[in-house]
Parts: structure tokens; C-alpha cells; sequence
């Protein structure tokens, strides 16, 4: 292949990594489409008969540390997480944790150990699952898209605000910090 081929691949593949590219999902019928505003917002998720309806942010950290454990009902605290490489994983880790996935790793392997925080949090794959497990689990907390979100589970607010709502502040996106 001619060198002159090569820098032009080279500097086409360049131009078009360096463009951002719109995020689309499929429609009912395969079509793309342009992301929402909603599909960036996460859910804070509760199981319906968890009494909570609002946390401080200061408060969900606390809870998805694992300094608080239990609920104001006396229920057990079981935190659920999705798997390592979602985007909906990465944010919390980063607005709320404020750590990145070793570090986490690492915190919850210490403080399991020492016996400051009662079980790690449930890892599962998908939202699916995510939703079955808040949803069947009396003192689950959890976390999705609030386009994965069904009536099986409550959404809570988070500083009095709801997921999408103009000062709602955990969403998925790469550079944000709260």
C-alpha cells in the first residue's frame, strides 16, 4: 500500500475520532434515534415499601458507602450495582463514590474485612436485573436510567429534586463532579 494511502486512512480514522458523535438508541422498530435528556438521568431506586422519599445527597453517599446500613424502618441497607463498564456504574462511581473502580473495589474489600460495612454491594449485568432485585429485595437501593425504570419500584429524590429535573445532578456523562 503507498505511503500516501496510509496517512490519509491515518488521517481520516484521526478526524473521525475527534468528532463527537451523537449518541442514538433504537426505536420499536430498529430505526436510530437521537438520545433524550432523560435516557443521561439516573434514578436513585428503592423498593416500594422502603418508607424513604428523599435523601440528602450527603445522605445517599452515606448509604451507598455503607456508613448507614439500615433504613429508618430498621430494614438492612442491600445496595445493588451494576457490573464494571457500564456508563451508568462510571457515574455513580464518580458523583457519588468519588472514586474509580479500584479504589472501590479496594474500600469495600477493607471495610468488609474490618467489619465496618456488612456485605459488599450485589453486582449484576443488567437493568433487568437491577430492576427484579430492588423490586423483590424489601431494603435494596439501586440505580438506573430513568428510561429502565418501571412502577415495580421508588424513585427517591435526591436533595428534594427528582431524576431530569433542572438541578438534578447525577447523570450519566464523563466530566461531571459534584
Amino acid at each position: 500500500m503507498p505511503r500516501i494511502t496510509i496517512v490519509l486512512l491515518m488521517l481520516a480514522m484521526a478526524v473521525t475520532l475527534s468528532v463527537p458523535l451523537a449518541r442514538t438508541t433504537e426505536s420499536a422498530g430498529g430505526e436510530p434515534q437521537a438520545s433524550s435528556a432523560a435516557d443521561e438521568c439516573l434514578a436513585i431506586l428503592v423498593n416500594r415499601s422502603n418508607p424513604v422519599e428523599n435523601l440528602s445527597f450527603a445522605e445517599l453517599r452515606k448509604v451507598f458507602l455503607g456508613e448507614q446500613n439500615h433504613w429508618s424502618d430498621g430494614r438492612r441497607v442491600t445496595l445493588v450495582m451494576l457490573e464494571s463498564g457500564k456508563p451508568e456504574r462510571q457515574a455513580v462511581l464518580t458523583l457519588i463514590y468519588r472514586m474509580e473502580d479500584k479504589d472501590f473495589n479496594a474500600y469495600f474489600l477493607h471495610h468488609v474485612f474490618t467489619g465496618d460495612v456488612h456485605a459488599a454491594p450485589t453486582t449484576l449485568g443488567t437493568p433487568t436485573e437491577v430492576l427484579k432485585f430492588v423490586s423483590n429485595v424489601q431494603g435494596a437501593i439501586g440505580y438506573l436510567r430513568t428510561t429502565a425504570v418501571d412502577e415495580s419500584v421508588k424513585i427517591v429524590r435526591v436533595d428534594s429534586v427528582l431524576p431530569c429535573d433542572k438541578d438534578y445532578s447525577i447523570r450519566v456523562h464523563s466530566k461531571s463532579v459534584k
